[in-house]
């Protein structure tokens, strides 16, 4: 019982079992980073904004890049905004509707027109098929439509 208890109170032990607590923890915030990087948002407007029809939509992209409709290069897509509607399951193709407005040719942003009232704009990004990455690669925000001046 003294030799293990001497055994591991040694200085090179303790050195071998910080580095190696070091290495661990390094390796794990490497990955989740490398997770946590993979995401689409709104650059604006900002969730919960007020604002006038028509108004700038500007998308945002981390972790993977735009390319145009029909290139299937692994994480790479365009973005899909969905206009008070949910995200798309992962590998459905997003619909092809009023709702669901497809930037094939990779656009950023787009200027865009609705009613007064309160909406929900959802950033789905898919893959050159139009396929959903899923929830994981969306948005949801929310915005109230004002009425115009008189």
């Amino acid at each position: 019982m003294t030799a293990s208890l001497t055994l591991l109170s040694s200085q090179p032990l303790r050195r071998l079992f910080r580095q190696s607590a070091a290495a661990l923890l390094i390796s794990s915030l490497s990955v989740m980073s490398a997770l946590a990087a993979e995401r689409t948002f709104f650059e604006a407007p900002a969730d919960n904004a007020e604002v006038t029809s028509p108004f700038k939509v500007k998308f945002g992209l981390e972790g993977m890049k735009i390319a145009p409709l029909g290139d299937m290069t692994d994480k790479t897509g365009h973005h899909h905004l969905i206009i008070d509607g949910v995200a798309v399951t992962p590998g459905t193709s997003v619909p092809f509707d009023e709702k669901h407005m497809h930037f094939g040719k990779g656009q950023t942003e787009v200027e865009l027109s609705l009613p007064p009232g309160k909406h929900t704009l959802t950033l789905q990004f898919g893959n050159g098929a139009h396929q959903s990455y899923g929830p994981g690669m969306s948005k949801t925000i929310s915005v109230t439509v004002l009425p115009a001046a008189k």
